[in-house]
């Protein structure tokens, strides 16, 4: 499959796509075509019934894939296969703990990575509380998850939904945090540092230049940066 062939009406049409993308944004980027907002049927987009919205924690758990805003700010999936080589790429061959300590990572940093390793699996809600993210207390909750997110120390592992006294779901999903550790296992640890950071890059550009014929190196080369 390459993008051209993309068009998602079905769970099992987004499943697919990203096993066999691997690389898969939710939302338009900088590259056209190249996400489920461009290439989605109507009626599962934005309706009232489930759609692409109530996906998003079904589809990763059920493929054990990565979620996270790894793409210029915004929400991706990257499946299992291919989030190890990513997650080496974007953390240059760190573990959180040896950043910190070259002083690559700011305090904040810390203290949310390590309050997501003792608590996680943990809600956006929760992480905020434990933080003291809140009126007269700290700031910059997006800015330091989006950051660890972007180098794959973190990721969404599910979107739970609030329930009301009968038990109905109500609102939007509440993201739920953890590390690719956590949430992966196996599947991410054995894998994550067994290239080189430059390695993984050219494995990555590679594969994304044989499912976005049309992008040029340059395009692929900003995207991913």
């Amino acid at each position: 499959m390459n993008i051209n062939d993309l068009y998602v009406s079905s769970i099992e049409d987004l499943e697919q796509a990203v096993q066999e993308l691997g690389f898969l944004p939710y939302f338009a980027n900088s590259i056209p075509g190249f996400s489920i907002e461009e290439n989605v049927a109507p009626q599962v987009w934005f309706s009232d019934g489930p759609g692409t919205w109530e996906w998003k924690g079904p589809v990763i758990n059920e493929l054990n894939c990565a979620y996270g805003k790894f793409f210029e700010k915004k929400a991706v999936y990257i499946s299992k296969d291919w989030f190890p080589d990513f997650a080496n790429y974007r953390r240059d061959g760190y573990d959180f703990d040896a950043r910190f300590e070259d002083g690559l990572a700011a305090y904040r940093d810390r203290t949310m990575y390590d309050l997501i390793t003792s608590e996680g699996p943990v809600l956006s809600k929760r992480l905020k509380y434990l933080g003291n993210y809140r009126k007269g207390g700290n700031r910059g909750f997006d800015t330091v998850i989006n950051r660890l997110q972007a180098q794959c120390y973190v990721l969404i592992s599910d979107f739970v939904y609030m329930t009301d006294k009968n038990g109905k779901e109500y609102g939007w999903g509440v993201a739920e945090y953890s590390t690719p550790e956590q949430f992966m296992g196996r599947d991410f640890t054995e894998k994550v540092y067994q290239r080189s950071p430059e390695e993984s890059y050219t494995r990555i550009c590679e594969h994304l230049h044989e499912i976005l014929p049309d992008a040029s190196d340059q395009a692929i080369r900003k995207l991913i940066k």
